[in-house]
């Protein structure tokens, strides 16, 4: 290559520790830094940046209705969120509403710490709730950030109280059929370590949903769409469903909206 042409093999992203060689930011402004000293602005002018702010958001992935097997119900999945760039407290909610009454719900405060640019960690409890069934308590930890080739990667294991244990994965990408239009296809699978009969979960692999939605952004936000899902029960999950005349495996069609403010 000539001299002035760059090695594009040799350019690495940002992130990561600065370069032994890397200039010294105080170096030149004879020992003054940012807010101190005699050229420092009063309090109500200083200068902040933006990841040293505290914000909140409130962000439903999804609020839709559901028909399957000629029923229908609602359902939710969201978040909401307060902290800075690098540390959250985070409220996570899932449920399914019918009759007008909250028939499960899943419901998770946590704290977000950043690790790296794209990941972060979680740490808290859940607590889930059924329509005729006991509720549950755990402990949990995850990971949730951006996989390469941009997937969106949600993980977490749970520890709760008589030795029983759980672990839930979720994983959703965005193809882009215009500036606007796209498509979401999603999938998510629970594991639990011991069976529980009362909530009608087997161990092992105990259920897992497949779903593609087309979601069209009128404006980042607020986005309709539209889509099918498919969810399976296997192992004993399956044998409970059974039992309780319940379908081991359903088509659901849904239509609704994510939005966030």
């Amino acid at each position: 290559m000539g001299g002035g042409e760059m090695d594009h093999g040799d350019m690495q992203m940002q992130g990561g520790s600065a370069p032994p060689d890397a200039r010294d930011p105080n170096a030149y402004s004879d020992g003054y830094v940012r807010n101190a000293g005699k050229y420092a602005l009063p309090p109500s002018e200083a200068l902040i940046m933006s990841d040293a702010h505290n914000f909140g958001s409130v962000y439903f992935d999804r609020l839709e209705y559901v028909k399957a097997r000629g029923e229908e119900w609602a359902a939710y999945e969201g978040e909401a969120w307060y902290g800075s760039t690098y540390n959250r407290a985070v409220i996570k909610a899932e449920g399914e509403i019918a009759s007008g009454k909250l028939q499960e719900s899943k419901t998770q405060l946590l704290w977000r710490h950043a690790v790296s640019t794209f990941w972060d960690t979680e740490l808290g409890v859940r607590f889930d709730h059924g329509h005729g069934a006991p509720n549950r308590e755990w402990l949990a930890f995850g990971v949730k950030g951006l996989a390469p080739y941009w997937f969106d990667v949600d993980a977490t294991a749970y520890v709760g109280p008589s030795g029983r244990t759980a672990l839930g994965l979720k994983a959703e990408y965005d193809i882009l059929l215009t500036q606007k239009l796209y498509l979401q296809p999603s999938v998510e699978v629970n594991f639990y370590g011991k069976n529980d009969e009362r909530r009608g979960i087997g161990s092992g692999l105990s259920d897992g949903t497949a779903g593609l939605r087309l979601k069209y952004e009128v404006t980042r936000q607020f986005v309709p769409y539209i889509g099918v899902e498919w969810s399976s029960k296997f192992g004993k999950t399956a044998d409970y469903a059974r039992a309780e005349g319940a379908a081991k495996q359903e088509t659901r069609f849904v239509a609704g909206l994510s939005f966030r403010f």
